[in-house]
């Protein structure tokens, strides 16, 4: 039963090629540069959150001297 539906997808498939006119490529290139800048936004926005997630183990006295040099 698997290998007759799966001979029936490909005979289907076979008939016409998926067509992308170019404006379906632009978008898709806007989509991915848009994901991009969001995301570069959204870590410049909670880059000091982030800073002070990973700083936790640190001590005390090693950020003055830190802030020394």
């Amino acid at each position: 039963m698997t290998i007759l539906l799966l001979g029936q997808l490909l005979r289907f498939l076979g008939k016409d090629s998926p067509y992308l006119d170019p404006g379906s490529g632009s978008f898709l290139l806007q989509l991915l540069i848009a994901g991009l800048l969001g995301l570069a936004v959204a870590l410049r926005a909670s880059w000091s959150k982030i800073k002070k997630f990973f700083a936790r183990g640190k001590k005390k006295d090693d950020e003055e001297t830190d802030d020394d040099e």
